[in-house]
């Protein structure tokens, strides 16, 4: 074809473009996050996502056709997920050492995580539906969408808060610790994994593996303890 709009007419029809635009867009990401000396702020997913959205945006393409062609690597996330618990496993001794820290943190991290935004958006005069899709932001997307539903809220507009808060979460977390002196890469790692879930918890393995691990636990964690906590919490707002 020599019309490059026929061909891209063709291309674009094809379900696993969008499977190959992720990965490849992913790909740049992590090799500008390279050459930049493992720089946060040129975060891989953050890279990626601007990468694809201007070019979903260029061509036109709906979000439902790219989901479409791309949803392997949604499928993914679950296998990722689970693949966390080998760390965990490698880890347990030094979990086990910890396991009251560990608690008192998932608490105070996964209530403070949903009070802030929820207080933050009531005083701005968000309604009930965009509260109760901000109140699980902090979860990894699939738990996070689920509670959304449950709450009433509008779980496309959660994924992307969720998505927001885990670029924030890995961009500022490295620097932001360091400039406050946190040295212990337990206390790190469960931080990064409470606030920033998956995201974030990627971000903390490329740092270091212990706070990889607790990042792990901490983003399990917090999933399970915001599906008790968010319903409550937003009753009061």
């Amino acid at each position: 074809m020599t019309d490059p709009f026929k061909l891209w007419s063709y291309l674009s029809s094809e379900p696993l473009l969008w499977l190959w635009a992720t990965l490849m867009a992913y790909w740049i990401g992590d090799l500008l996050f390279r050459l930049s000396g493992r720089n946060p702020f040129a975060n891989p997913v953050v890279v990626a996502v601007v990468i694809l959205g201007g070019v979903l945006l260029s061509t036109g393409t709906p979000y439902q056709r790219y989901f479409d062609g791309a949803q392997f690597v949604h499928f993914m996330l679950g296998p990722a997920t689970v693949c966390l618990a080998v760390p965990l496993y490698l880890n347990w001794p030094k979990v086990r050492r910890a396991i009251l820290p560990i608690a008192a943190g998932l608490v105070v991290g996964s209530a403070t995580a949903i009070l802030s935004v929820l207080a933050i958006a009531k005083a701005m005069g968000a309604g009930p539906v965009l509260l109760a899709s901000l109140a699980p932001k902090s979860v990894t997307a699939p738990v996070a969408i689920g509670i959304s539903q449950e709450l009433g809220g509008e779980p496309s507009l959660t994924a992307a808060l969720v998505l927001i808060t885990g670029m924030i979460g890995a961009i500022t977390v490295t620097p932001m610790l360091n400039l406050l002196g946190f040295r212990d890469w337990r206390a790190r790692g469960l931080a990064v994994g409470v606030a920033a879930h998956g995201i974030g918890t990627a971000r903390a393995f490329q740092v270091h593996e212990t706070a990889g691990a607790f990042a792990s636990i901490g983003m399990g964690m917090n999933a399970v303890l915001t599906a008790f906590l968010a319903p409550l919490i937003l009753s009061l707002f």
